[in-house]
């Protein structure tokens, strides 16, 4: 079993640890010529991690505790602003480009908090997919059936392996359309979105201004809560379980359970079997705007236009050096005009607000992360249609909860030996607390079935 934040931070209050011990052994993991640290990491932060597990173990010997975090290693996607350092966001197009002047916003807080960051994850290109795959940097492999070597999940793929792996005690990433809680799923963790200004997106390099927010993946639900307080500077108590007797969640039919292999269709169906006889009312709803997403953004939605928008001068002078698959659906936003992207704002407006009227007096919604297991790296390298059918299955669902603007948690709902499932719970925007409150709930009743 990975050990939690909350493990960690109290061996290391009773002394059976220290931070340098915890640094050591993560760092000897990521530079295990025999495991997946060259493919999870860009940049490996070695001396730096030392120095500050150090320092936390100097203050500590003099009673002074920062955080919950103090002293645990966390990883960082490529995308945060480190100063001094070019942000490369899992690109070579940036080779050269001027270093980032100070820390990103969420970076500067873990710092403060005493977090030790061992280094910069691996990621899709730009934050352009929900696959993970990365031409420049390798593949990080899923840590189940590494024999076949099948996909993380994206586009925080490396955030996610650093952590099944035993290279932080959690990892710090994006979502943009589900890459937190895509690799969350994928890899048996729990992933967290929050309401998209929660935390703040400064020294960030954007996907989609619109829809970007910042969450880590971790191995609970409580490890999540801790550190999305920490990166949101929320000083608000931490929120308790919830009672699941007293929730009232929807299912909604409409395109979310569409698609569902055989696996993620029995792991769901347990879990609402679980939930159900552990008192929650569980109503199916029809929520018919989920169909009319695709429509909204069939021209590339917010994340063509605003990547666009970022990306156009870059692109004129290092375009060759994009993955082709990702520079592809960026140029898609040179057709959107200024009509088409304020079309675009007044359907999200009227789409939010029908979806939230439907949901109005449900405590969450329930539904898959990711309809499926994870497939093949080599089956989605090989075909383009292979890959672009997959990562618009695989982007679905927690897409839909990047547009309402929601909260939405990943939590492992799988058995014991199988392949990892995501049970999706979400809710409108604000409800961020409420939907980790109901999320410690339901993976206490499911905890016994996850890897």
């Amino acid at each position: 079993m990975i050990s939690t934040v909350n493990e960690q931070h109290l061996a290391l209050l009773d002394g059976s640890t220290t931070s340098l011990a915890l640094t050591e052994e993560a760092l000897s993991r990521a530079a295990d010529p025999n495991g997946e640290g060259s493919r999870v990491f860009t940049k490996l932060y070695t001396n730096e991690a030392r120095a500050a597990a150090q320092a936390s173990d100097i203050l500590r010997s003099a009673g002074l505790v920062r955080s919950a975090i103090d002293g645990l290693t966390v990883s960082i996607k490529d995308l945060f602003d480190v100063a001094g350092e070019v942000t490369m966001a899992g690109s070579l197009a940036r080779t050269g480009e001027p270093a980032a002047a100070e820390d990103a916003v969420v970076v500067k807080r873990l710092r403060a908090a005493g977090a030790v960051i061992v280094g910069r994850t691996n990621m899709t290109e730009f934050a352009y997919s929900g696959l993970g795959l990365n031409p420049h940097y390798d593949v990080p492999r899923n840590p189940w059936d590494r024999t076949t070597g099948r996909i993380p999940g994206g586009s925080s793929s490396g955030a996610a392996v650093s952590v099944t792996d035993g290279m932080a005690v959690a990892g710090i990433g994006s979502d943009t359309g589900g890459s937190v809680r895509i690799p969350a799923a994928l890899c048996g963790l729990v992933g967290f979105k929050p309401t998209a200004e929660r935390v703040p997106l400064t020294g960030a390099l954007p996907l989609s201004f619109s829809l970007d927010s910042i969450g880590a993946i971790a191995p609970s639900v409580a490890c999540c809560a801790v550190l999305d307080a920490i990166m949101a500077s929320d000083e608000e108590p931490l929120p308790q379980p919830a009672d699941i007797g007293k929730l009232r969640l929807a299912v909604p039919t409409t395109l979310a359970l569409e698609g569902m292999d055989r696996d993620v269709a029995s792991a769901f169906e347990a879990a609402l079997s679980t939930l159900s006889a552990a008192g929650a009312q569980i109503d199916e709803i029809a929520v018919p705007e989920f169909v009319g997403l695709a429509a909204i953004n069939s021209k590339g939605g917010f994340t063509a236009a605003e990547a666009w928008t970022w990306h156009r001068d870059l692109i004129s002078r290092a375009g060759d050096r994009y993955d082709p698959r990702v520079g592809s659906r960026i140029l898609r936003g040179k057709d959107i005009s200024a009509a088409d992207y304020l079309d675009l704002l007044a359907a999200r407006r009227t789409w939010r607000a029908g979806v939230e009227a439907r949901i109005e007096g449900y405590d969450a919604l329930v539904l898959p992360t990711v309809p499926v297991v994870a497939p093949a790296i080599a089956e989605l390298a090989a075909s383009d249609e292979v890959y672009y059918a997959a990562n618009g299955l695989i982007l679905r669902n927690p897409t839909l909860i990047n547009f309402l603007d929601g909260a939405a948690l990943s939590v492992p709902c799988h058995a014991l030996g199988e392949a990892p499932v995501g049970l999706m719970i979400a809710g409108p925007a604000g409800s961020d607390r409420r939907v980790l409150a109901i999320g410690m709930a339901v993976e206490a009743l499911l905890s016994p079935k996850q890897v």
